[in-house]
Order: structure tokens, then sequence, then C-alpha cells
């Protein structure tokens, strides 16, 4: 038999390299199981759940795709003030992020993009809802799996959180409430609005921290139209890499969080699979702070994939955790451990960044021409002639230090609304009436 030499100087045979490649290709995508769960009081909120989803936008690129080589995609839209925005941004944020990401690029190049893209497809989908002439607005918590690879992006107070086969509890989303955030509050202050409790007759304020005019209680969202342009879509992006042992993801809108703390809806779904999960969380939330709220909760678990992982037995109390923190040597044969199919629980950290900024959040590192299409604008995809897109680093004096090629660029439009977001057009919005109508 052939032999091949390690780096301690020992043979291996030809075969068992062959069964470690095999079984290496095996872990490289996990198995994706969900489940979800609602109660409704004002009929705002929506979900988004694509097992199989096509890496290219276009029409029906996140109905379920047959093929491998696609993502999974999971998202919560919890509406307010209506649902326009909601059922607008379930419909078309996808195809935003999407088409924000050249076509010609590597799996990890795709991956290193997301982030980026993900910026622009939120900040498209607001601006061209601005043009439905509603009102309404809502949160968002995006989440993309492209293997063992988790991306979330979010604006709001809907909230992710993933449980790693360790049993390790990490938040993969920010909290955009005004209480929650005092960076955002100095935010919004300094780009023209004001916040405050509502005063009724002169007494103390009373209530969270709201933005005026509209009194919203977010910084960050999709529409809102009629608050001002510093409620802001630009969201908070985190990337993370699982190791092949998997771990399990919680979605859910403020309805599950106002009621439950991280670790209490986790210690809910212990030995539940993901669809009875989403129930019990839903459930025990109602049952915690009765239904006040639409409430929706997203569980999805992602696992190594079925031929590599035991059958799922009837644990009691603490079954899922039991069998997310299964050592090798637990539920293995000796051949599949000694082969290295499964690696040491590690959450790696890849991205994460919550700037408010349009210039940081679509300036890169890496090669642009890579990562952007260097004649289209960098958010809504106009394509433009050499010359006629505007820099995001415009406001920059022409000796400071940026990429030589200048870009990303964005159009005429896009660049007035990157200017409204700064604040820089706070003027007109001074002039607006406070409402004692929060929303």
């Amino acid at each position: 038999m052939e032999l091949h030499t390690e780096a301690d100087g020992s043979g291996v045979p030809l075969a068992v390299l062959l069964k470690r490649e095999l079984c290496n290709q095996r872990v490289e995508k996990p198995d994706i199981l969900f489940g979800e769960a609602n109660k409704s009081k004002k009929g705002e909120d929506f979900t988004l759940l694509v097992a199989k989803c096509h890496r290219t936008p276009g029409e029906g690129a996140c109905d379920n795709a047959g093929d491998d080589d696609t993502i999974s995609v999971f998202a919560i839209f919890d509406g307010h003030n209506g649902a326009a925005a909601a059922i607008y941004t379930r419909e078309n944020l996808s195809n935003n992020v999407l088409a924000a990401i050249p076509s010609n690029l590597t799996s990890e190049e795709w991956t290193a993009a997301l982030p980026r893209a993900l910026v622009a497809g939120f900040v498209k989908t607001d601006k061209d809802f601005q043009t439905k002439a509603a009102r309404s607005g809502t949160t968002v918590t995006f989440v993309i799996i492209d293997g063992w690879v988790v991306t979330v992006a979010s604006v709001g107070d809907s909230r992710c959180i993933l449980e790693s086969a360790e049993g390790s509890v990490y938040s993969l989303s920010a909290d955009h409430r005004l209480d929650a955030n005092e960076e955002e509050v100095e935010r919004v202050t300094a780009s023209g609005g004001e916040v405050g409790r509502i005063n009724i007759a002169g007494g103390a304020g009373i209530g969270p921290l709201r933005c005026w005019p509209g009194g919203l209680c977010l910084s960050r969202s999709i529409g809102d139209t009629d608050v001002g342009e510093f409620i802001v879509p630009v969201p908070h992006v985190k990337q993370v890499k699982l190791s092949n042992a998997g771990g399990r993801l919680v979605i859910a809108s403020d309805g599950v969080w106002d009621a439950l703390g991280f670790q209490e809806a986790l210690n809910y779904t212990r030995g539940l699979p993901a669809e009875a999960a989403a129930n019990r969380i839903v459930k025990e939330a109602v049952s915690s702070k009765g239904l006040r709220d639409d409430t929706t909760c997203i569980v999805v678990d992602i696992l190594p994939p079925e031929k590599l992982s035991p059958p799922l037995k009837k644990h009691g109390k603490g079954g899922i955790i039991a069998l997310f923190r299964r050592r090798p040597s637990d539920e293995l044969s000796e051949e599949q451990t000694d082969n290295g199919c499964f690696e040491p629980d590690v959450v790696e950290e890849l991205y994460e960044e919550g700037s408010a900024m349009l210039a940081q959040r679509l300036n890169m590192n890496y090669p642009s021409g890579n990562m952007f299409k260097l004649h289209d604008c960098a958010v809504c995809q106009l394509e433009m002639k050499p010359g006629e897109g505007v820099s995001v680093h415009g406001n920059m004096p022409k000796h400071s230090r940026v990429d030589p090629w200048g870009g990303p660029f964005l159009c005429s439009s896009c660049q007035a609304k990157k200017v409204a977001m700064e604040g820089k057009l706070h003027s007109t919005n001074s002039q607006s009436t406070v409402q004692l109508v929060p929303k």
C-alpha cells in the first residue's frame, strides 16, 4: 500500500488520506433545520425562511433552489405604523443585497464582500421605499448562512443570538433602541433630531426615549420617511464562522426579547427540534407579558451533515445541548475520530461593524476591482459613465490618503441620501412640527 509522510515523519496509508479528504468534503456544507412561530397582535410582523437561495439576484432568486451553490436566508421584519414597509422589505431586500455583489468572485471573496453588500442593499431598499409615499417603517434582522459562515445584518430591536455547539451564547445583532444605545442618541442629535420622552402638560417625561418628530423609539430602521433621514437604514453587521460541530440560531422580534432574556429563551428550547423550540419560546414570552405586541421567533439549527450525525434520540431536558456538546469519542467511531471529521467548537469572528457612516461602511481594504462594479453606483447599482459618480470620500480633502482609484462611487441621488443621513441637511428638518403621537 502506498504511504505518504506526515510532518512528524510517520507513514500514512493512501486509503486513510482519501478517507480524510472525503470526510472534509462531507462536512463542508451543514444541514439546515428550521422552524418558526408567531402570535399576532397588530399583524405587522413578517418572516422570510429560505433553506436554499441562489447567490445571484433575479425573480425567484430566494425561492428554494435545487443546486449546491446556494445560501440560506432567514429574516424577521417587525413593522410599525402599518405593514407596508415590512412587506416591501421582505419582497425586495434579498435581491438588493445580492445585486451589490459582482458575479465573478470566488467563494472567499463573495463572503468577504457580503458585509458591504448588506449595507448597500439596506440603504437601497430604504431609498426605493421612500418613493412609495408610505409612512410606515420596519426593523430588520437578516441572516445569511453560507456553509459554516453566518452573517447577520440588523436595524432596530429584533435580535439574533447564536448558541454554539459547546453551549456558549453569542449576540449577533445590535439593539438600536434609543434607551439602550447612548452612541446612537448622540448621533441622532448631532444629525438634527431631537431625543426625549413624551412630556405632557409640563410634567416629567414618561415612557422610552423617542426621536422627534415622529416619536420613534428606534435610531435605525427601513422606512419611517416622516421621522427624518437621521433615522438611518445602515445595518450593524456581524459575521462569524462556526466549527463543523454547528450551533443554533434564535431570531426573534422584540415581542420575545421584551419578555425573555437570551439564556432564558435558550433554556426553553432544550430537547426540542427547531419548530417546537420556536413555538415554546413564543408561548413562554406571551405567558410572561401577555400578547402586547406581535411576537415572532425563528429557530435555525446548523448541524453536521446527516450521514455524519447520529440519529436524533428523544432526550430529556437538556437533550439538544447534550447532542451539540458531544465529543467525537462519545458517539463516533474511533476511525471517524482519527480521521479528524470534527473540529473543536470554536466560533471565529470574521467581521463586525456598526457605524452609520456610508464612507466607512462601503470602503473596504481588499482589491477594489474584485469587490465593486466600478461603473455602478455602490448603493443602487445604477450604471454610470466614467466620471459621473461622486466618491463616498467626497468630503475628504484632496490631499487625504484614499485609495488611488477614488471609489466606490455613488450616483447623485444616493449621494444626496448619504448627505442627508449624515445630518448635513438637518436645517430643514429642524423646522418640522413635533408630534406627540408615538410610533
